[in-house]
């Protein structure tokens, strides 16, 4: 039992890296009053530049590439709802939907009209010393190095956040853009920066899922996890350091799938899968409807013309 518990935390854990890093350049995002539910496409662009990236030039090569295109599809989306004004859900929306075709498009002309079954280099486990040998907790602590770069992430985030000038201008971007315009912050730039920080933190979550996790891509493999990643933002309040338990909290949701599959196999397996995106739809109107969100979260850019 005990192993069976050990074993369930540690998928938990890394199920939850990608949904973490993803999650975490949301509330960057976010924190600057954007909401870009292009994040999703981000992640999948993340995801095939890593294996584009690990097929020429192994596991670090993925990491590179990922980044790339989640900055690529970031600055894209940035061009239209930032700089240019547009409605931001409208424009995320998009993003995603064109970052789906693309990504498709490209993964067939790059591995073949009808693609191929990939196995790619991936980043091994990489154990703690001394704590990867305790008892029950010792897996937790054999994870791969994108994992502990997520957790790293949480807290170096919190601190840029609250501690930095750059993070509360970002702050002040998204809870008054018009009072922080009039005081000299640059708020179409800062808000630019902090969709470009999320979205290269998305292909890293997308590149953590290939290169982390399955070792290989497939069409639309993310599955909605960017659309999770923002429902994980609100329950952890836009503050970085408790999105890391909420994600966990999601990681859990999702590897419990797998435990459902094997232990009750009369089930059909659809309806396995819909549970963490019910989960979703339920922090949504619960947990989350009590977080206070950025004040100017969403709204056009009216008020900052000029910058």
């Amino acid at each position: 039992m005990e192993t069976e518990i050990t074993a369930f935390m540690a998928s938990a854990v890394r199920v939850a890296t990608p949904l973490l890093l993803a999650a975490l350049g949301e509330t960057v995002a976010e924190r600057g009053g954007v909401i870009n539910l292009g994040i999703e496409g981000a992640m999948l662009a993340g995801a095939l530049g890593a294996a584009i990236g690990a097929s020429a030039g192994g596991p670090w090569a993925g990491v590179a590439a990922a980044v790339v295109a989640g900055l690529v599809v970031g600055a894209l989306f940035a061009l239209v709802a930032v700089v240019a004004g547009a409605e931001q859900i409208i424009a995320g929306t998009a993003t995603t939907l064109g970052c789906i075709g693309l990504t498709g498009v490209i993964y067939r002309h790059h591995y073949g009209p009808g693609g191929v079954g990939l196995t790619l280099p991936t980043f091994p486990a990489t154990a703690i010393p001394g704590f990867s040998a305790l008892p029950i907790l010792g897996p937790l602590f054999r994870q791969s190095i994108l994992t502990y770069a997520a957790f790293l992430l949480a807290p170096a985030l919190w601190w840029l956040l609250w501690r930095t000038r750059w993070g509360l201008r970002l702050r002040a971007a998204g809870e008054a853009g018009l009072q922080a315009r009039t005081r000299g912050v640059p708020v179409r730039r800062v808000r630019t920066e902090g969709v470009l920080l999320g979205a290269a933190l998305a292909g890293l979550a997308g590149a953590s899922l290939v290169l982390g996790q399955v070792g290989t891509f497939a069409e639309r493999m993310t599955a909605g996890r960017g659309f999770i990643a923002i429902a994980i933002v609100a329950l952890g309040g836009w503050n970085p350091l408790r999105v890391l338990p909420a994600a966990l909290f999601f990681g859990a949701a999702l590897a419990l799938q797998y435990v459902l599959q094997a232990a009750v196999p009369a089930v059909p397996y659809q309806v396995v899968l819909i549970l963490p995106y019910l989960l979703t739809l339920l922090v949504l109107t619960t947990a989350a409807g009590r977080a206070k969100a950025p004040a100017d979260l969403g709204r056009r850019a009216a008020s900052v013309e000029g910058d």
